[in-house]
């Protein structure tokens, strides 16, 4: 299947006049797949979830009749268990949840070359060109839910609708193995009095400010004046409102299409607080240790650096700072972030959680204004040793090669893979 220019899609967007886009959200993705690895699961109270050893302690997903319990994705695993006191435990397998979110998309191909992700278990499709072969969008989304179970064993929600935002909202209206048709004439009956909490986009934060003016369903953000919103929430008040009128003409990605990468980050929980700045700049190299293979992998420097921290009482600060040269190096990211961290934080508060984020990208190859009182030949060779390393990880693996310093740093839990999301949040670059 070969990829299509963007403009190809602006012409052949309109020539079947109404757009017919699907969102398929895969039902209890990670609890499905576990219970396809082991049938005794079945039917059973069960849940997957993090390792309370590392501090991941909380719940991923649930199978139904956990959820029929009350247990809800997202909450700590104690507060599942006061519900559910017979619940079943299991950790997460992400190299199944890859090998079968990769299954499905390949289904997604057979029916459309514009497929995009939104997470592991979540897809986009546009399908206004493939109903001459396979029927409506209403038809292909109850074919795409019998193919998923007779061949994947698992089961899906579809939304049908004329743009992504209430295709989406059509996936999560009924659950599970169900298809949900929202028309342009019929989307004020079905969405407006639902909260708007409900709609993409409408994060607690948002619901919260919203709630403030009197805004508490779609149909009262909808009905809002558009400047108000735009006063008081900015661009996203602006989207938001054109959002809840179904004025969504944002397109579904195109097979091979990139997506524009606007930064790259990496970020962990400890496994016990960090009590000194020895600590904090340890994790600080294991991040940026990750955090650079990305780089070099999408051929990117970093121009900036920006860091996350979380204390013990779960207050969270973000700070950032240009570079001197942009660079790619573990070790110069990580000592930068270093001195952000001590130019910035008071030393004397224990650390839960840290991130560190590349920003200001631009291209590896971006020829650069050296500096006169900068040492260039320095960074160089940290670049020069970093591009080793990465070649080495290629051909030998992932961490063949990492700084002595990490090896003995026992208050880190291993991740998994960096493009793991919990079920229900998008893929972030």
């Amino acid at each position: 299947m070969s990829a299509l220019s963007s403009e190809h899609f602006a012409s052949r967007a309109t020539d079947l006049g109404e757009r017919s886009i699907l969102h398929c959200d895969m039902n209890a993705f990670y609890a499905s797949v576990e219970m396809i690895l082991n049938p005794q699961l079945r039917g059973s109270r069960m849940a997957v979830a993090g390792s309370r050893e590392d501090r991941h302690g909380i719940i991923l997903a649930k199978s139904e009749a956990a959820k029929q319990a009350g247990v809800k994705t997202g909450e700590a695993i104690w507060q599942a268990q006061q519900k559910c006191p017979d619940l079943i435990l299991v950790p997460p397998n992400y190299e199944a949840y890859l090998y079968y979110s990769r299954l499905a998309r390949k289904i997604y191909y057979e029916y459309s070359d514009q497929v995009e992700s939104y997470g592991l278990d979540e897809c986009w499709l546009d399908v206004s060109e493939s109903q001459k072969l396979f029927g409506s969008g209403a038809e292909i989304a109850d074919q795409l839910r019998a193919r998923m179970k007779s061949e994947l064993k698992l089961s899906i929600s579809v939304g049908v609708s004329f743009n992504k935002v209430f295709a989406k909202f059509g996936s999560d209206y009924k659950k599970p193995d169900a298809s949900t048709v929202i028309g342009r004439h019929d989307f004020r009956r079905v969405i407006w009095p639902r909260p708007a909490s409900e709609l993409l986009g409408v994060g607690p934060a948002t619901t919260r400010k919203l709630a403030k003016y009197g805004i508490f369903t779609i149909g009262d953000l909808a009905r809002a004046p558009r400047d108000f919103l735009g006063q008081r929430l900015g661009v996203n008040g602006l989207r938001l409102h054109d959002w809840a009128n179904g004025l969504d003409s944002g397109r579904v990605r195109i097979f091979g299409e990139s997506i524009p990468v606007k930064s790259i980050g990496h970020g962990l929980t400890c496994r016990r607080d960090l009590q000194n700045a020895e600590e904090v700049f340890t994790v600080l190299l294991k991040l940026s240790h990750e955090l650079s293979y990305r780089l070099q992998e999408g051929n990117y420097k970093a121009g900036g650096i920006q860091i996350g921290l979380k204390d013990t009482e779960l207050h969270t600060v973000e700070l950032q700072k240009p570079l001197p040269y942009p660079a790619s190096s573990e070790l110069y990211l990580a000592r930068h972030a270093f001195a952000l961290y001590l130019e910035k934080y008071p030393q004397n508060k224990p650390l839960r959680a840290l991130s560190v984020r590349a920003i200001q990208l631009q291209a590896a190859n971006q020829p650069i204004q050296e500096h006169f009182f900068e040492d260039w030949q320095k960074l160089e060779k940290l670049e020069k040793l970093n591009r080793i390393s990465y070649s080495l990880s290629e051909k030998y693996g992932r961490n063949i090669l990492c700084p002595a310093r990490l090896l003995n740093c026992d208050y880190t839990a291993e991740n998994p893979p960096l493009l793991i999301r919990p079920p229900g949040l998008p893929l972030d670059n």
